[in-house]
């Protein structure tokens, strides 16, 4: 059998399995979606959002992306942030990495891997921003772990940083921003950071919202 096809067979048995336990349980999505959390995380196929955080359809908003980046070029994710915090109103946006990321360990290389080079350019900045107590962790692992975390707490205060967020606190007093990773090898998620409606920005990056 073509490996896609278990993919369908499989897809199948999950109907067959959702009905078994609620009959109307795809009526009920087709109403609609009202998710609380939007998930920025990593496109690696071993951190699935719904599974690690026990979570149905309909309760996460979902973007991913290599290295979970909020990048403020980067119009798909911007898109899915403004859809998420003004139409679907969620009440927490997540930015959740990942131990063992491809894309932090190769960010921490020299090798040229083209096209992505650009996209992980914006990991090297945080290295760079945080080089010093990155340079003083001499084992390679634990240094590498720690670029994975503040990683994580970079994407959160970029999201922190655009407008979209900075208007939603004004006008709702949401989203909660939070930053996590998660522990591949124990199924963990680790909390690193928080940031609400009252956290102080950095002046040159506060707009002046209305």
């Amino acid at each position: 059998m073509d490996s896609h096809k278990k993919l369908l067979l499989a897809n199948k048995a999950w109907v067959q399995d959702k009905l078994s336990a609620a009959p109307d349980f795809f009526e009920h999505l087709s109403h609609g979606q009202e998710p609380e959390y939007l998930w920025i995380g990593c496109a690696d196929s071993r951190v699935p959002a719904e599974e690690i955080t026990g979570t149905q359809p309909g309760q996460l908003f979902v973007h991913r992306n290599v290295a979970n980046m909020v990048v403020h070029t980067d119009f798909n994710m911007l898109s899915v942030l403004q859809y998420a915090v003004q139409v679907l109103k969620v009440k927490h946006v997540i930015v959740c990495g990942h131990y063992n990321c491809g894309g932090v360990q190769n960010a921490l290389s020299h090798k040229n891997l083209g096209l992505i080079n650009k996209w992980l350019r914006h990991i090297k900045d945080v290295y760079r921003f945080h080089e010093r107590e990155l340079k003083i962790i001499e084992n390679p692992r634990e240094r590498f772990d720690r670029l994975v975390e503040l990683n994580v707490i970079e994407q959160v205060r970029n999201l922190a940083d655009t407008s979209i967020v900075q208007q939603s606190w004004h006008d709702e007093g949401a989203p909660v921003l939070h930053g996590w990773v998660y522990d591949i090898h124990t199924g963990l998620i680790k909390e690193l950071v928080k940031m609400d409606k009252d956290t102080q920005l950095e002046d040159i990056y506060r707009y002046d919202i209305n």
